[in-house]
């Protein structure tokens, strides 16, 4: 983990507008009309509604997704007793987390108190405000009381952090190391150092999901909680112990899990070597462990251990849990977080550490390939699939409990919601997806040796998207896979330079001979062509042997489509061929075509390239509204002849008006009138596309389209797909060089549609 130094923290939080976190309204807020409507007169109508109906108050305000972060700084992360101003950065943070992570909105509030009563009378005097209550950084035993007292008087989500987060990550972590080091819940010994509010909390899930209390030996920094002490309060008196033990090593000695939430440096090397077989080490004191996970690790080779740091395994981070526990009870109205909410968060989190890692979440970890096991066992904090598996897992647990007001019907319908709070996915590629499923598609991948490649045939076959084809040398994808503990299944694998591959490669080289003898190839060469994994799949799918092929990860853009037009060539009456990318946004897909194919298009090409979209964006169910772009709006800037100008635009424009007039489409028009509906219907009322927001961008030339794709992603945060080859005779597909599993899984998903749809116009 890269160092943080004062200077760059303090730089961080001052730098710009001061703090981490601003109100940002959600409302049109541009004209006189719009203040009316937001403020007076118009803001008394919903007023109104609510004096009515209180219930109301979700229809017409933010309370269903707004949470308090509370604190009186008594407790703030390891900093102790600083107060409540001082802790207002950390508040902030919280805030920043659950709106990143889940898009909950937060409103900070340090209260300047440590009496309990004060405390809870003012929290619950504005709880009227808030869908749910963050309670953070209270110290033990005050953070208890005040807990249980909120709850018994108000009807929304409560959950202090420090407790409740911190217990249902250890959990779920737990149960896992459990599963690996082969222990039963009912069995295991444990030791728990610290008896502070995250620790009391860890160990009351722990029971509930099967601990047995005679087992768990506890202490704080008196040393070992046993019933002959006088010092101990209600809340640590649950865990005493009447057992002849006095000190932590001879706690250790043959226990099973050693949990530390108390301060640095206090276990050592000794004391993890006494402790049993396969001993589950969670040392979590932070920002410096108990004991650090280099010296666990040099102590016993067979040791499980997870720290709250996220520069080694396993990191039991609270971040896996509060977004998406509060997600999930906001969304339907809970009157309470319950343990029936807490233990389904458990769970789903012990399930998603066990399914396949996307690799984008090992990347942003620096890891080639997480698999669940001794190194990792607990889910990562930038696993996107967090919110679309702990929320509904919550919300349902709310449900089946008895404490949600606004029950989820339709699931699918609420992942898919929560899927685009973040703008990972939209509705286009659940539906693409979902087409795909129906009738999967016999897709060859060139590149059968590629990890990548490899980890995208698991999950497209696993997920009924594809029966894919890996072509390359069947012992090395065997090995590759092996090592990588893949579940390819009865995956085809087809090695071409095989000698039981001599039949279909004399009959390849045939075909690919009789295609191109009048442009110089010999039967020799062209055999010799068939060694080459492109040319082998691109016969594949020309032969009907495969219904689509993706290639790219490895090869050059040219390498691919290249071999595809000499064998395949272009559809009947096209001369060019053209590709588009699609662009998901939080305002939902946006197609921008050309970007890899056509250099510097004349209007005829711009023209054939705007066909091939609007049939393309047509087959995902979109109505297209195309925007033919330019630097010039409808003739504003005159001339233009030369090939970059406007004069193509319009000429291409024309031609659609004349020849397809049921298209939406219009230009020459500049990009910010294209993409904001009010001023093009303000300034150009004539317009065919002025009454409708248009979704799909047609460029004047390929470096406009390649350029704008790229800002979008890396400086916009947008998603792409592509570049999707349009106007080829069979479906071939180039992914970007050195492109990521989750764009190959995308790939291959519009492969398999487009192979449907080739299919459907050959019948």
């Amino acid at each position: 983990m890269a160092k943080i130094t004062k200077e760059d923290a303090l730089r961080y939080h001052a730098e710009g507008r001061p703090g981490k976190i601003e109100v940002i309204p959600t409302k049109p807020h541009s004209t006189q009309r719009d203040l009316s409507l937001a403020y007076s007169p118009g803001v008394a109508f919903p007023c109104l509604e609510i004096q009515k109906n209180p219930d109301d108050i979700f229809k017409y305000t933010s309370k269903g997704n707004l949470v308090a972060v509370i604190s009186n700084g008594t407790a703030v992360l390891g900093l102790g007793n600083i107060g409540a101003d001082a802790g207002k950065p950390v508040m902030e943070g919280k805030g920043l987390l659950f709106k990143i992570f889940a898009d909950v909105d937060v409103f900070d509030i340090e209260v300047e108190t440590r009496d309990i009563d004060k405390f809870v009378e003012t929290v619950k005097q504005i709880a009227v405000t808030f869908g749910g209550i963050n309670l953070e950084d209270i110290k033990a035993p005050e953070c208890f009381e005040i807990e249980e007292r909120l709850k018994k008087e108000l009807q929304i989500p409560i959950m202090h952090d420090d407790q409740h987060g911190t217990a249902i990550i250890t959990a779920a972590g737990m149960i896992n190391a459990l599963e690996i080091a082969g222990k039963k819940k009912e069995d295991v010994r444990i030791v728990v150092n610290g008896a502070g509010a995250a620790a009391i909390a860890c160990l009351k899930l722990l029971v509930s999901l099967g601990v047995k209390k005679k087992n768990v030996v506890m202490l704080d920094t008196k040393g070992v909680l046993r019933k002959d002490r006088t010092d101990l309060n209600k809340y640590k008196q649950i865990f005493s112990t009447d057992r002849d033990i006095h000190t932590l090593a001879e706690a250790m000695e043959k226990a099973d899990v050693f949990l530390g939430l108390s301060s640095k440096n206090v276990v050592s090397k000794e004391m993890v070597r006494s402790m049993a077989k396969n001993p589950i080490v969670f040392a979590m004191a932070n920002p410096d462990p108990e004991i650090t996970y280099d010296d666990a690790m040099d102590a016993r080779s067979d040791v499980l251990m997870s720290t709250g740091r996220s520069d080694y395994p396993n990191q039991v981070n609270n971040v896996l849990g509060f977004p998406f526990i509060f997600r999930g009870a906001l969304d339907v109205r809970a009157t309470c977080i319950n343990e029936e909410m807490k233990i389904a968060a458990v769970y789903a989190l012990a399930k998603l550490a066990k399914e396949d890692v996307p690799e984008n979440v090992s990347e942003a970890y620096n890891v080639k390939n997480l698999i669940f096991g001794r190194d990792y066992f607990i889910p990562k904090p930038l696993d996107w699939r967090l919110i679309t598996t702990v929320a509904p897992a919550v919300a349902k647990a709310a449900m089946d409990s008895g404490v949600a007001r606004n029950p989820i019907t339709d699931w699918d319908a609420y992942k898919s919601e929560l899927s685009l709070r973040l703008g990972h996915e939209n509705q286009l590629l659940r539906s693409i997806t979902q087409r795909a499923k129906l009738d999967p598609k016999r897709i060859v991948y060139a590149e059968g040796t590629n990890l990548k490649i490899l980890k995208a045939a698991n999950e497209v076959y696993h997920e009924g998207i594809a029966n894919p084809i890996l072509l390359g040398d069947v012992e090395q994808i065997k090995q590759i896979i092996a090592e990588n503990n893949l579940d390819i299944g009865d995956i085809t694998i087809i090695d071409p330079r095989c000698k039981s591959e001599e039949e279909r490669r004399t009959r390849f080289a045939e075909m690919i001979w009789k295609k191109r003898q009048r442009k110089g190839i010999t039967k020799d060469e062209a055999y010799e062509l068939t060694e080459n994994r492109n040319y082998f799949g691109i016969m594949m799918v020309e032969t009907g042997e495969a219904d689509a092929m993706v290639s790219g990860v490895s090869h050059e853009y040219g390498e691919v489509v290249g071999p595809a037009l000499r064998l395949i060539g272009p559809k009947p009456n096209l001369n060019r061929i053209s590709s588009m990318y699609i662009v998901f946004t939080k305002k939902g897909p946006y197609f921008f075509a050309d970007t890899t194919v056509n250099l510097d298009p004349d209007w005829k090409t711009l023209a054939d390239t705007t066909l091939l979209t609007a049939e393309m964006v047509h087959r995902f169910n979109i109505e297209p509204v195309i925007a033919m772009l330019s630097y010039s709006n409808f003739g504003s800037i005159k001339g233009g002849e030369h090939t970059h100008g406007p004069e193509k635009v319009r000429q291409a424009t024309n031609y659609l008006h004349q020849n397809h007039p049921e298209l939406l489409v219009d230009g020459e028009i500049q990009a910010n009138f294209a993409l904001n509906r009010e001023m093009c219907n303000s300034k150009f009322p004539f317009s065919k596309i002025a009454d409708h927001d248009v979704n799909t961008l047609i460029f004047p030339n390929l470096s406009s389209g390649n350029i704008a794709y790229k800002i979008m992603q890396e400086i916009g945060g947008a998603e792409v797909i592509g570049p999707i080859l349009m106007g080829i005779n069979k479906p071939i597909h180039v992914v970007p060089m050195e492109c990521s599993v989750r764009e190959i899984v995308h790939m291959t998903t519009i492969a398999v549609v487009d192979a449907q749809y080739a299919n459907k116009t050959e019948k």
